[in-house]
């Protein structure tokens, strides 16, 4: 259900916003006017948006790879830069692949995986609760298992050995420079999906450290990094066993690095 907005009130709604600064005013008051289910709520929403919340909070929801993924207040909004991420997993996964979505966030990467690909056993984590409330909506118990915790902790045991592509977004912006993130993101998203400590690979170390021993031999690990990053990123890969491969996309501003299992996992 949408608000029924005559053209002068989505016009004030439209001035509402680029008051406020939102420099896409009129395609925000649009998604604002087709979501809200009353004018009242649409103003609502615009004002909750000019007090500097961000789109995706207001509306519920965020566009990702042809997907509504639903978003709370308060959690990661997927980036369309993450879209890169999904899409270099969509072309290592096969039908009836075992897919893992570590600091997995809304679930979006998961989903969108799933949505594309027949019969994949999707399994995804995050240590967010919020999130975890979120990806378990975007990633329904007929589409793959969510769960809450610290990377691998809360996964079954069965899954060691057994992962054909494991996905992970997890933070890497240090922690110095969190202050320079936009105010949507600083003020309104959980430091714990952004803060990747002092070089910003503290989760990535996290996380390769222990990838051999979940992915299957021929296996890929993907992790989404800086460009100024990668060449680390991808030295922490070989470090542990995968061979990288670092991949770009100038359009999305988006970087990949992508290690795939060169000797057989630790059990």
């Amino acid at each position: 259900m949408s608000a029924s907005l005559t053209a002068p009130s989505l016009s004030a709604l439209v001035a509402r916003l680029r008051a406020a600064g939102c420099v896409f005013a009129e395609d925000e008051a649009d998604l604002i006017a087709s979501t809200a289910a009353s004018p009242a709520e649409a103003e609502a929403m615009a004002d909750r948006r000019a007090a500097g919340l961000p789109l995706e909070h207001v509306l519920g929801w965020a566009a990702f790879c042809g997907l509504r993924i639903a978003v709370d207040q308060g959690v990661f909004v997927p980036r369309r830069r993450t879209e890169f991420l999904a899409g270099q997993a969509l072309a290592l996964t096969r039908p009836g692949a075992v897919v893992l979505d570590l600091c997995c966030g809304t679930g979006a990467v998961g989903a969108a995986v799933a949505a594309a690909v027949p019969a994949v056993e999707l399994h995804a984590a995050d240590i967010d609760p919020a999130a975890v409330r979120c990806a378990r909506r975007n990633v329904p118990d007929h589409v793959g298992r969510v769960y809450e915790g610290d990377l691998y902790a809360p996964l079954p045991a069965t899954l060691r050995g057994r992962v054909d592509v494991l996905v992970a977004n997890g933070p890497y912006v240090p922690t110095e420079a969190i202050g320079l993130l936009p105010p949507e993101a600083r003020d309104h998203e959980p430091l714990v999906a952004l803060d990747g400590g002092a070089d910003g690979l503290d989760v990535q170390r996290r996380v390769t450290a222990e990838a051999a021993r979940w992915l299957a031999p021929g296996g890929a690990l993907l992790v989404e990094t800086s460009e100024r990053q990668a060449q680390r990123t991808a030295e922490l890969f070989t470090d542990h066993g995968l061979t990288p491969r670092i991949v770009t996309c100038d359009d999305l501003y988006a970087t990949v690095v992508v290690g795939e299992l060169r000797k057989t996992p630790a059990r």
